[in-house]
């Protein structure tokens, strides 16, 4: 459970061990754990283990492999995989098996990956938390009282325990980077347009991204090198060439211009994160990076403008969930009228009610120019903001959550509060702008605490740099033990 891809690859290679035997070691672990963690929504061991022994006869017989031949990942439960249950982790879509696979799905097949199951999320993504999935609540391994972060909440946890070495989540408004803050591992939210979001079940189409997640640094670049790219099934997606990224990984940073906002390194701030924060920055500040103050002004309101935007798209985008076509359906209806109602009523829950009534409210006539259209125009100032800045420095570096993972129903009668967690975060997915968080220390219960690395659109390489190097002299790598719980 501790191994990265890389040296799960290394072991491969040299035939010291066979995916087939990786996937069972795995699953013992999964077996033995996942009632503690409940990291995932649908296991997929018999498909594991006939994909494994495909990747196993192909080396044996000298065959070229993929990047990931052999290597188990988690995928969260909102990306379309062909024959397996893909739910959202809501009851509406509690059945729904997919006829399709998303195109990071057959990159990864493609690559050699092995899916060893679907991870448990916030219903619809929508959530900080993963309390808002339908079937259960994920525990963060590290203290099982406290949340594991959201929404992809589930694929996280199961990097961090060890239940597989590396995941896909999707990050809307920081869904990946900041329960990969909460449990200590690295999560990236890669530039808009890079990653295809076909077969990604849509909640807000103008900010969603999918995103890897792994133990280490160079193992979120290779799985990201094999996810990015253009895609003709998806019309936001960029054409252009993607450099190798791992090849940045341990490159020098002397030179390398670092912004650190001072809007976000103030009050709002726990403590202890930024402590740990501001240490992390000195640390690259000692390799030779130069560290300035920025402002980022406009972006203190992408918290207001991620919401109505967010709510508005999430309200589109689910009102195909109708009873008619796939999903739920009530059972008891008057007609028609009372059918949509009555299915819609019993099948979302709570939190995407309140998305869907936001989002309609604010593209209502009355009120869009007041507020959709105000939020578009206020966008565009965030957006011209950070290119700005980039003008002037690389990389900028921040926390990537204002406090530590909370504790189990904390802040569920606060959906403010709950709002307010995403303050770091939010502005990169408004401004479609890369940014991945690594784990930078922990505070004094021992919970890890993440620092954020933003670059400007494409320019990953620069996060990639300067996250290797900061990983390097940290060198923090404990994985959380579930045994002592």
């Amino acid at each position: 459970e501790k191994l990265s891809v890389k040296e799960i690859l290394e072991l491969l290679d040299s035939k010291k061990v066979t995916s087939t035997e990786l996937v069972n070691a795995y699953f013992d672990r999964i077996e033995k754990y996942e009632d503690k963690i409940g990291a995932f929504v649908t296991l997929t061991k018999d498909y594991a283990l006939s994909r494994a022994k495909v990747e196993d006869e192909k080396r044996a017989s000298g065959e070229k492999v993929g990047a990931l031949s052999g290597v188990p990942i988690a995928i969260k439960d909102n990306i379309c995989t062909k024959g397996i249950k893909t739910t959202c982790s809501s009851k509406m879509l509690e059945d729904f098996i997919p006829p399709y696979n998303a195109t990071v799905i057959e990159k990864l097949e493609e690559a050699g990956a092995v899916i060893i199951g679907k991870t448990n999320m916030d219903e619809f993504a929508m959530g900080g938390s993963t309390e808002t999935s339908y079937f259960k609540k994920t525990k963060n391994p590290w203290n099982l009282d406290r949340v594991p972060g959201g929404s992809s909440g589930g694929s996280i946890a199961a990097v961090s325990a060890g239940f597989a070495p590396c995941a896909l989540g999707s990050d809307t408004g920081g869904s990946v980077r900041q329960p990969a803050s909460y449990c200590g591992v690295v999560g990236l939210k890669p530039t808009y347009g890079t990653v295809s979001r076909y077969g990604l079940v849509a909640f807000a189409s103008s900010l969603d991204q999918i995103g890897p997640t792994a133990r280490t640094v160079y193992d979120t670049a290779l799985l990201y090198n094999v996810i990015a790219g253009h895609d003709t099934h998806d019309a936001t997606s960029e054409d252009r060439t993607y450099d190798d990224f791992t090849s940045y990984c341990g490159k020098d940073i002397s030179g390398m211009k670092i912004g650190v906002p001072k809007e976000f390194t103030s009050e709002g701030i726990d403590h202890s994160v930024r402590e740990k924060v501001l240490a992390a920055i000195e640390v690259l500040k000692n390799k030779g990076a130069i560290v300035s103050e920025i402002s980022l002004n406009a972006s203190k309101d992408a918290i207001a403008v991620y919401y109505i935007l967010c709510c508005a798209e999430a309200s589109s985008n689910l009102a195909r969930y109708d009873g008619v076509r796939y999903g739920y359906k009530a059972k008891d209806y008057k007609d028609l009228v009372d059918m949509y109602c009555k299915t819609r009523s019993e099948g979302f829950g709570k939190e995407v009610k309140r998305r869907i009534m936001l989002g309609s409210y604010v593209l209502s006539s009355g009120y869009y120019d007041a507020y959709y259209k105000r939020a578009q125009q206020v966008r565009t100032l965030i957006m011209d903001e950070y290119k700005k800045v980039f003008e002037d420095v690389d990389v900028i570096m921040m926390p990537t959550a204002p406090t530590v993972a909370f504790k189990f129903g904390q802040n569920e009668d606060d959906p403010l509060k709950m709002y307010l967690n995403d303050v770091c975060t939010v502005p990169v997915n408004v401004a479609g702008i890369p940014a991945m968080s690594i784990n930078c220390g922990f505070d004094e219960d021992h919970m890890p605490i993440g620092v954020q690395l933003l670059a400007n659109k494409f320019n990953e390489k620069e996060i990639f740099r300067a996250a290797s190097c900061l990983e390097k002299e940290l060198n923090i790598n404990e994985i959380a033990s579930l045994e002592v719980k």
